[in-house]
């Protein structure tokens, strides 16, 4: 009875054992990247990648930029992350394609001279995805590269992405459909109205789509690539834990096209990238209104270094998509050469709530500029009139560095507008030169622990400073 039983044991363990070697999947490994910040943050992790390639050829694309290569591009996916992960190599040449989706542990690799080029087909990017539209959540068309609650994604390569532009930039006026489909819009997210029934890809519309987006993923890379044009914001993470953005080529001088927007995301570091946008260059955001209050997720330790901009309206933006909150934000050593409208900007309104604090930016060189610093609690842009305000809740504002700044020209240091109702509070600004000022009265209101160490300028020159001005807001 006693053999008997110990037989049974040892056969159900070698079994079991080798059930498990069968169904087994290889232990995830990462490396991680060294981050110095004037906060606690730890290093930054990524995936290491198979060495596993699946070649879109492979799977039916073809390459010339008149066939549409989605169902091509998607079985490479879905195969390649069935095999426990890798590279979908994008070979030499000019591939067409819509929505590109990803799955896990899928590196997207671009050859040296691949060129993605998205159709501007709106009816391509149906059916509808869970995205967001300037801080509020509803369902629209899908962004062309998307990932939604994916782990360990990557592009990667010298190739560039390159969408088809004609129909989108017909979008870029906003005509009174779009206005209403925006109010509507504001109102199901003030009311609660759930996600799935907020459905915007629909009659005139025309919200259009990001270029790429990461929804609610972790562990991503974008990584030596160029970008050419975008429909909407360029490159969007979105309630994303931990990534590196390095190396890249941004250029999309369109509406609305921001460089890069971390949105309720944590954990990146953003390094070595040329943007050259028609927008903001980098911009951290915290979802509107009651979206972002209802999904309560900070933006935080956010590292942006040794990037290069040379056309954007604001260097570093901080909102006005606030309502999550923002901390822990360190952008240094990086150059705007030409000129932008704001060096460092934060916006906010009577409407967002939630918090900003702890943003430093150090060692910066730039050309010329409106404001090297502005903060302003009254940006409504066209919801000031367009919408009510459903709730008030006022943004605190803590603890803003600015220090080792060199400008060529500026009409004002700086302007901080903080709220009667919560004032900002520690603001220290240190060695800021600025070469050719428009004006020596910097205002200042409802600001509490104003400090500035070693503020100076060279020469008064109003009338030039004017001319820059004019050439900026007519950009």
């Amino acid at each position: 009875m006693k053999k008997t039983v110990f037989l049974k044991i040892v056969a159900f363990t070698l079994i079991s054992v080798f059930y498990s070697a069968c169904n087994s999947t290889a232990v995830p490994q990462y490396t991680s990247v060294a981050v110095k910040a004037p906060f606690a943050m730890d290093s930054v992790r990524l995936f290491v990648y198979p060495e596993k390639d699946f070649n879109i050829k492979e799977y039916g694309a073809v390459e010339g930029g008149k066939v549409k290569n989605t169902q091509a591009i998607a079985k490479a996916i879905a195969a390649c992350n069935k095999a426990g992960g890798g590279r979908v190599i994008i070979p030499n040449g000019t591939w067409l394609t819509g929505p590109i989706h990803f799955k896990s542990n899928v590196n997207l690799h671009l050859e040296d001279n691949a060129v993605i080029t998205f159709t501007d087909n709106p009816n391509d990017y149906l059916p509808a995805v869970m995205t967001s539209w300037e801080g509020f959540e509803c369902y629209n068309y899908s962004p062309l590269l998307y990932a939604f609650e994916c782990e360990n994604i990557a592009i990667t390569g010298k190739g560039s992405l390159s969408p088809v532009m004609d129909n989108w930039r017909k979008w870029f006026p906003r005509p009174e459909p779009h206005m209403e489909a925006l109010k509507s819009l504001y109102k199901m997210a003030a009311e609660g109205v759930p996600v799935e029934k907020r459905q915007m890809a629909v009659g005139q519309n025309n919200l259009r789509p990001h270029l790429i987006q990461f929804n609610r993923c972790k562990t991503v890379l974008l990584d030596g690539f160029t970008i050419k044009n975008s429909p909407f914001w360029t490159i969007h993470m979105y309630m994303t834990n931990g990534g590196v953005v390095r190396n890249l080529n941004v250029e999309a001088k369109g509406h609305n096209n921001d460089g890069i927007d971390l949105e309720m995301s944590r954990n990146f570091l953003v390094e070595d990238c040329l943007f050259n946008q028609g927008d903001d260059a980098v911009v951290i955001k915290s979802g509107s209104n009651q979206d972002g209050w209802r999904l309560d997720t900070p933006s935080e330790n956010i590292v942006i270094r040794n990037c290069k901009i040379t056309a954007g309206h604001l260097l570093l933006g901080i909102g006005s998509e606030i309502s999550g909150g923002i901390r822990n934000v360190y952008m240094h050593d990086c150059v705007a050469p030409n000129t932008v409208h704001r060096l460092f900007f934060i916006k906010t309104n009577h409407r967002r709530g939630a918090f900003v604090e702890n943003i430093y930016m150090e060692n910066i060189k730039t050309g010329g500029t409106l404001r090297v610093l502005e903060i302003d609690t009254d940006v409504l842009y066209q919801w000031r009139t367009l919408v009510p305000t459903y709730e008030e809740r006022i943004t605190r504002i803590d603890g803003i560095h600015m220090k080792n700044i060199e400008c060529k020209s500026a009409h004002l240091i700086y302007e901080l507008k903080g709220d009667k109702k919560l004032p900002v509070k520690n603001v220290e600004m240190e060695n800021v030169h600025v070469a050719t000022v428009g004006d020596t009265i910097n205002p200042v209101q409802f600001v509490e622990n104003l400090k500035t160490e070693n503020i100076t300028y060279d020469k008064v020159d109003a009338a030039a400073v004017s001319e820059l001005e004019k050439y900026l807001n007519n950009k």
